[in-house]
């Protein structure tokens, strides 16, 4: 492990790199997929003959409840990406930080509220975090913790259910619980360094380049990329949702999501392969809550964070196989764990 003694000072690893076509046209894509289903609604709802069959209908409906609801919050979690990582010393961190390591891990598992971006942009901030010195279980306490417990994701999860249930209140618990549970778990690992991927140091090199680029050259580069990850996102994220309301039929998910136990995985397994951003999950989620029972609708929120198909990618350019293997079962047991219990309490 690369420690900070042996590292050059360096914003996060997510700065250097640069933009290019590729993130043009994802992003570009992206907002043209916005674009196509707010106007498509718009015209269909305008020519009041039903132009469409009733599940097309729907399924743009819903898909556009999502994008209204959520694209403010992910233009605001873009923002305050950049502010954080091109705008704000890093060094402040360091000065805070309590030496007892219970105490040290809550603390860094707070640092999502200063570090507002969702979990695609905390990957290069925990590998940021290890080549400064913290060690490989802090890194991933800050990495599990910080998508939920972060301003953007706590404003979005209030604006979609409030106080209801306990929801918002049981994802936070949950998500503080279960990243310092697994941070303590890892740190009695006999060769912390062990977990991590060979190639972590060589794909975390400094890009000097990036270090002498202007703020405005970094602002832009962080803009055009976070624009081309979370807007295709969002398009995809909120057809799967719709098409997943109307494709199942309602008395399923009515079964399913009333059964403490089988809705709870069902949402494990949605969260999984969705891969929805932490700052728009909760309005994702939204239209299932008066089908699925509140602990399934907390797993949910805290499970998908942390595991899904796009974080697994993201996480394996710095963790090896095998650890990532076991944070998935450790996160999946703490998560249907908590679901139930709310389940059953709520």
């Amino acid at each position: 492990m690369t420690r900070a003694a042996e590292a050059p000072s360096r914003r996060p690893a997510a700065a250097g790199r640069r933009w290019g076509p590729r993130h043009v046209v994802a992003a570009g894509l992206g907002v043209l997929g916005i674009l196509a289903i707010v106007g498509l609604r718009a015209v269909t709802a305008e020519s009041g003959d039903a132009p469409l069959p009733d599940a097309a209908q729907d399924l743009i409906t819903l898909a556009t409840s999502v994008i209204i609801e959520s694209l403010p919050f992910i233009v605001l979690g873009i923002a305050l990406s950049i502010l954080v990582q091109v705008w704000i010393p890093e060094t402040w961190l360091m000065r805070i930080l309590p030496r007892n390591p219970w105490g040290r891990r809550a603390v860094i598992s707070l640092f999502g509220m200063f570090l507002p971006v969702c979990e695609c942009g905390n990957v290069p901030l925990a590998r940021g975090l290890v080549r400064k010195g913290f060690t490989v279980p802090e890194s991933m306490v800050f990495l599990l913790a910080a998508p939920i417990l972060n301003p953007v994701t706590i404003l979005t999860t209030h604006a979609a259910f409030g106080f209801d249930d306990g929801i918002l209140v049981a994802r936070l618990l949950g998500g503080f619980l279960i990243a310092n549970v697994l941070g303590w778990l890892f740190s009695q690992h006999p060769d912390p360094e062990s977990l991590l991927t060979d190639r972590f140091a060589e794909e975390c090199r400094v890009d000097e380049a990036a270090v002498t680029r202007s703020r405005g050259g970094q602002t832009l580069d962080l803009f055009v990329r976070e624009t081309s990850i979370l807007m295709p996102a969002l398009v995809i994220g909120a057809v799967v949702a719709g098409a997943i309301q109307v494709a199942v039929p309602r008395d399923v998910l009515v079964a399913l999501g009333s059964d403490p136990l089988f809705s709870v995985l069902a949402m494990m397994v949605l969260a999984f392969v969705i891969s929805v951003c932490s700052n728009v999950d909760a309005f994702f989620i939204l239209p299932f809550a008066s089908t699925f029972l509140p602990g399934s609708i907390v797993t949910f929120l805290v499970f998908g964070p942390i595991i899904d198909i796009k974080m697994l990618a993201l996480m394996r350019t710095t963790y090896s196989t095998r650890t990532l293997v076991q944070v998935t079962v450790v996160v999946g047991l703490l998560s249907a764990a908590l679901g139930l219990v709310v389940n059953y309490v709520a």
